[in-house]
């Protein structure tokens, strides 16, 4: 393949990062969306989602990391989502929550998790597919699904921060002292580079948070909460966020990682609970993030 200029290549991976940010935007601020999608002919419905495979051409093709067999996969993973999801929309009507849409859930969350699709992409670009994973998952719940109570809405409302910050202090004190008696923590004593701090709760609101609770709050806690009642779905979605951080920040097992992020997910599902809003809850996990990240980690 012909040297491609390094000013292009970057050019083409920021087109390819704004194009996987693009359907995020568009379901958290337009309402009107999936009625628009609902509106398709069928074959069209599940084929538009096979576009999300572009991001991997674009970013990939240039730097000479294209493989034919992953882009396969974002080229059929999306639609495939797409019919699961139809499919449910006519077994389950009621919205009851039906095991194939948790099916889809597993799929999807452990891609993510196990890092099975990492290695189609250059170092530190692997975040553009988490995009396309989550773009698949709102463009299959929320265009084709239909499904209700996800809350997810970009237009923050005063008391989304209120609610956020408040479990945010109410997890604090039990997360700091555990954190601190295991080990898992320790003080900085000083925040270099306060000025980073908003930023950094940015960066981790846009792409750790929200993601995370829209898959967690907005997709499981609500299809649980439909099989096994309000507490129940709460805990259990909670004990899974934990184990899914097992493989952070270790080769094997994090224990206390997964502790420490199963007690947190009580209070981020408590904070969607609040109003079932999915801005809420990633108030209160980004600010538990920046937080540790500042002054623990």
């Amino acid at each position: 393949m012909a040297q491609i200029p390094l000013e292009l290549t970057r050019w083409t991976t920021l087109t390819a990062a704004i194009l996987t940010l693009a359907p995020v935007v568009a379901f958290g601020f337009c309402s009107g969306l999936p009625g628009r999608i609902r509106a398709l002919p069928r074959p069209m419905q599940i084929g538009l989602p096979a576009l999300l495979s572009i991001p991997y051409l674009l970013t990939t093709w240039p730097l000479g990391w294209f493989r034919w067999e992953c882009f396969a996969v974002y080229l059929l993973l999306p639609p495939a989502v797409a019919a699961a999801l139809a499919l449910v929309s006519a077994l389950d009507p009621e919205q009851r929550g039906h095991w194939l849409e948790f099916l889809v859930l597993l799929l999807l969350g452990l891609s993510v998790d196990l890092r099975w699709l990492e290695p189609a992409w250059p170092r530190g670009l692997a975040f553009i597919s988490k995009l396309i994973l989550l773009d698949s998952g709102l463009y299959g719940f929320l265009g084709i699904r239909r499904l209700t109570g996800v809350g997810f809405n970009l237009k923050l409302r005063v008391s989304d921060l209120k609610i956020g910050l408040r479990e945010w202090l109410f997890f604090t004190p039990i997360a700091v002292s555990l954190g601190l008696a295991l080990g898992f923590l320790h003080w900085h004593g000083r925040v270099d580079r306060l000025w980073m701090v908003p930023l950094a709760w940015l960066f981790t609101f846009f792409f750790i948070a929200l993601p995370e609770e829209i898959f967690f709050r907005g997709w499981m806690q609500n299809l649980l909460e439909r099989r096994m009642g309000r507490t129940a779905s709460l805990l259990v979605t909670s004990v899974i966020f934990g184990l899914s951080h097992f493989n952070k920040r270790t080769a094997f097992f994090n224990w206390r990682y997964v502790l420490l992020a199963a007690i947190a997910g009580v209070f981020y599902g408590r904070a969607w609970l609040a109003e079932r809003r999915i801005g809420a809850s990633a108030i209160t996990h980004a600010t538990v993030d920046t937080f540790w990240g500042a002054l623990l980690r």
